[in-house]
């Protein structure tokens, strides 16, 4: 696609990166091997816009499996907003998920726009902030005994547990996604069966919990206290709650974090119909 000196490509791997650190000057903070993961989910998944040869807006549109899409990294570099060009980068993503149900994760400010590409919201995710050592007066001193290194989780399991968060299954994200460098990546087992696992990664600034499933609010609250005990004392972390959850909301709220972002979760096409009273933390707002 090109108008005049303007050319919508695939991303390189490089662009890719490019596109973490836009997303890392909008304030999004993305986390420190993000680039890694998104970038081996779909091979042409993130497009970019040149202007005489030079990268200028970014876009993520990944496909997975056959029926769904996630739209993110929809930036286009300040010196260039204005003049239609993230627009044409818009359709372009749109265009690559045509016949696919599509999500994203929008600013709240956006979801009018959004809803004229045919999106409309299904909640809100909020992000919570808090500090390592912080204490939890109402919570258990001690850590679950069940909880486990996820790495001793056989593959096959976790990616089946998984599979009912996502509206298809994802097993090559996940094997990165869990195995990201100084990322703590942590399970519980109930009966000898996988009940919830977390994962806790290293961002531009302090940490993000995400995803955080599990069978129960005991559960989450059991991983969430060791994936925070590994947040050095004072650092942030964050948490991405779908407010649908009171449970979560109440988990964040009960460990004294406080709101910080929110985004809007849309769909344009059929709702996905996902167990959001296990959901406790999103994986990512860019990618799902």
């Amino acid at each position: 696609m090109t108008d005049n000196a303007y050319t919508i490509r695939t991303a390189t791997p490089q662009d890719v990166a490019l596109a973490v650190d836009w997303a890392a000057a909008e304030g999004w903070n993305p986390g420190l091997s993000d680039a890694a993961c998104y970038g081996g989910i779909d091979a042409g998944g993130f497009l970019v816009g040149e202007l005489d040869g030079e990268v200028i807006a970014t876009i993520s549109a990944i496909r997975y499996g056959k029926e769904f899409g996630f739209i993110g990294f929809y930036i286009v570099r300040p010196d260039k907003r204005g003049h239609g060009y993230g627009w044409q980068l818009w359709q372009a993503g749109m265009d690559q998920l045509k016949g696919r149900v599509i999500g994203l994760d929008g600013v709240v400010a956006q979801q009018d726009n959004y809803r004229k590409s045919g999106f409309e919201l299904a909640y809100r995710n909020i992000r919570y902030e808090g500090h390592g050592g912080d204490a939890c007066p109402e919570c258990p001193s001690d850590f679950d005994r069940n909880i486990r290194p996820l790495a001793d989780i056989p593959f096959d399991e976790l990616a089946a547990f998984d599979r009912p968060f996502f509206p298809e299954a994802r097993p090559d994200f996940l094997r990165a996604w869990i195995a990201q460098p100084e990322a703590t990546a942590r399970a519980l087992v109930r009966d000898g069966r996988l009940a919830g696992y977390g994962v806790c990664r290293p961002c531009r600034e302090g940490y993000k919990i995400g995803p955080l499933y599990a069978e129960d609010a005991k559960g989450a609250e059991s991983l969430f206290a060791a994936l925070t005990a590994t947040v050095p004392t004072g650092a942030p972390y964050y948490l991405d709650t779908p407010e649908t959850n009171p449970a979560a909301v109440s988990l964040a709220k009960r460990h004294g974090m406080t709101l910080s972002f929110e985004t809007a979760r849309m769909y344009a096409g059929q709702a996905p119909d996902l167990p959001l009273d296990r959901l406790f933390g999103v994986t990512s707002f860019e990618v799902g």
